[in-house]
């Protein structure tokens, strides 16, 4: 079972999407802040992210980053909210395009599957 890093700092978004990627026989790992998931890191090694880029303290971007340092090969998607939202350079540099942006709400949950199928697979 794939281990998944699920960070919002919204409750709801954070719990549905859990809930929706342990339907789809995934292992979810959630945190509600930036710190909170690098914590995680230091005990779990997943293979892809969720990340929300406005959090509380440690923004989206900075977690990807300092992740990306513990586990090279970790894939990410961006959940924004945000529709003006553009990848960094640095984000760019280690790989990641407009096709890991995931923009919420979600109307149909499975638009995370296929952006998840389409960044494990490149």
């Amino acid at each position: 079972m794939a281990k998944v890093l699920v960070v919002d700092d919204e409750e709801m978004i954070r719990v549905n999407l859990e809930c929706f990627l342990e339907d789809e026989n995934y292992e979810v790992i959630a945190a509600g802040s930036g710190e909170e998931a690098l914590e995680l890191l230091k005990q779990h090694e997943p293979i892809f992210g969720i990340i929300d880029m406005r959090l509380p303290g440690i923004d989206g971007n900075t977690v990807i980053l300092e992740a990306h340092k513990i586990y090279p090969n970790m894939r990410f998607i961006i959940h924004t909210g945000s529709s003006e939202y553009t990848i960094p350079e640095a984000l760019a540099e280690i790989g990641l395009t407009s096709d890991h942006i995931v923009l919420k709400p979600l109307s149909d949950m499975s638009i995370l599957t296929k952006s998840i199928n389409i960044v494990l697979n490149k």
